[in-house]
């Protein structure tokens, strides 16, 4: 019997998961992309790009295409997403498993200044001028609008449109993973004296943080969002393993 999988990605992870998962012989896996990247990087299966509409056009979805297991493998940002998924999956009675990478810890030398939101980040920074690196993504620029004492380098996948509307920006398109020793250079060459940053987690995106703790910079870090209770895995290789061992009529 052939199981549909629908995996909702955008990670990484979600993209290794579903070559994990797609090489079973009874499992039929799709990837749910929200749409907000220009260029995904290639999946290696079929593919939906696009929002359902909430939970309730997610919990419509996974009915009508008769979907078994619903994986939530989104950024651990992705909060509103990850509470959908939760949702529908109650709603349509599909079993729901979440691949929830850990996140990052301080370690001696680390110059946290942890807040909750991008909002708190950008008063973070202080009144002073300084020269920051907003590692964060072009969706979560806008707050720093608030703070225009500073010069920002903005890193990006895709170009932030509108710009920021501030008087000193500077923009850098760029597609990890990033190595220490290239985000070293990057912070040295800009003279970046704070780095704002999401607890992300992973390897991919941690070069920066052990680059700020090597040249004493300090990093304002943006906690992670409350995500909903459900059965998760913190690696591709532990939620495979999950599926592998008790196959996908086990969460039926």
């Amino acid at each position: 019997m052939t199981h549909r999988i629908l995996i909702l990605g955008g990670t990484t992870e979600a993209r290794q998961l579903a070559g994990k998962l797609a090489a079973r012989a009874d499992c039929l896996v799709t990837l749910s992309l929200a749409g907000r990247t220009e260029s995904p990087v290639a999946q290696g299966v079929p593919v939906r790009t696009g929002g359902f509409g909430g939970a309730d056009g997610l919990a419509a979805y996974l009915l009508e295409m008769r979907i078994d297991l619903l994986i939530d493998a989104t950024h651990p940002y992705a909060a509103q997403i990850s509470a959908n998924a939760a949702q529908a999956a109650r709603v349509a009675g599909v079993p729901v498993l979440a691949l929830r990478r850990p996140g990052w810890e301080p370690v001696a030398g680390d110059r946290w200044t942890q807040v909750d939101t991008t909002v708190d980040a950008a008063r973070a920074l202080g009144p002073a001028p300084r020269r920051v690196f907003l590692a964060l993504g072009r969706q979560e620029v806008a707050a720093f609008e608030a703070a225009p004492q500073h010069h920002y380098l903005i890193r990006s996948v895709d170009a932030v449109e509108p710009k920021l509307a501030v008087p000193d920006a500077s923009y850098l398109l760029a597609r990890g993973p990033f190595r220490e020793t290239e985000e070293r250079a990057l912070l040295e060459t800009h003279r970046i004296d704070v780095v704002v940053s999401k607890n992300s987690g992973g390897e991919a995106t941690y070069g920066k943080i052990a680059a700020a703790r090597a040249l004493g910079i300090e990093v304002v870090m943006v906690r992670r969002p409350a995500l909903p209770d459900v059965a998760s895995a913190e690696t591709v290789e532990a939620l495979a393993a999950i599926v592998n061992q008790f196959g996908v009529d086990h969460f039926l």
